[in-house]
Formats: structure tokens, C-alpha cells, sequence
């Protein structure tokens, strides 16, 4: 009886030899894969001001949240004067709110910064509608275009 299922020692060598990777081809991987992260790396990490423009535009609507809550508990909109900052302390000029809710109307009761760390722009009565609220996006100046082009809560969908 011979036993010819049994796996010989010299092909056991072969098998094991064969089963690896050679350089060749593990420099073709490592090509492929430099190739791969050289197009598609650009592709997402280039778009930092795109991020910050939708930052901004997401900061804008909730102030216009927490400005439609002011507005339901006070009958008016904080004015020009009063600025953002009455949504996190009572305005102590201008009309005076009769209801202004503990803790204010902004988490942590801080008025946020835009992404480029400027103010936004509050105006109220606003010329495109009850009040008008922007960000002047990086160059922090009025009617800038591409990544200087205002943010603004009218053109917001």
C-alpha cells in the first residue's frame, strides 16, 4: 500500500515558494496605488473653502432659527442696533424685549463667527426681507465672487 495522497518534502518547497508575492509584483501594487492616491487625493482634499462655504451657510440657518424663536417670543426681530448679540443677552437699547428667554436663543451662548472667523452681517429690517443676514465669506468684504462671494440668507435654499 502506498500512500501517494501524502505531500512529498520537495513539493512542499514548491508549493511554498510559489504561494508568496514576488517585488515585481508587489511594486506594481504600490504603483497602482500611488497612482490611485495621487488623483483621487487632490480630488478630496481641495475643496477646504467649499467646506467652509457650506459651514457658513449651516451657521446661517440656525441664527435664523434661533432669530424666528426671538421673534415669536418678542413680537419683532432684534433691531440693526441690538445685533445678533440679543439673541444671546437682552438688548438694553432699542425696543426692549417683554419676554427674552433665560439662556438666550444660541447654544453657548456665544454668537458665532463665520469659518474665516469674521462676524456676520445682521441688518434689520433687511432689504430682501425682514432682516438679512450674510457672511462675506474668506476676503471678508461685501460682493466678492468664488470663494470671496458672499453668503447670504436669501440665496440660501
Amino acid at each position: 500500500m502506498t500512500n501517494r495522497s501524502l505531500p512529498t518534502l520537495q513539493g512542499l518547497r514548491r508549493h511554498s515558494a510559489e504561494a508568496g508575492f514576488t517585488l515585481i509584483e508587489l511594486l506594481v501594487v504600490l504603483v497602482i496605488i500611488g497612482i490611485l492616491a495621487g488623483y483621487v487625493g487632490p480630488k478630496i482634499m481641495g475643496h477646504p473653502e467649499e467646506a467652509k462655504r457650506t459651514k457658513a451657510a449651516m451657521q446661517i440657518q440656525g441664527i435664523e432659527t434661533a432669530l424666528n424663536l426671538y421673534k415669536l417670543d418678542n413680537g419683532t426681530y432684534p433691531s440693526t442696533e441690538q445685533g445678533l448679540q440679543a439673541l444671546v443677552e437682552p438688548p438694553t437699547a432699542g425696543i426692549l424685549p417683554p419676554k427674552w428667554r433665560d439662556g438666550g436663543y444660541l447654544e453657548k451662548s456665544k454668537v458665532p463667527l463665520d469659518p474665516w472667523g469674521n462676524d456676520f452681517v445682521y441688518l434689520s429690517p433687511g432689504v430682501h426681507g425682514d432682516y438679512d443676514l450674510s457672511s462675506y465669506g474668506i476676503d471678508g468684504e461685501a460682493e466678492g465672487e468664488g470663494d470671496s462671494a458672499d453668503i447670504n440668507n436669501w440665496e440660501i435654499e
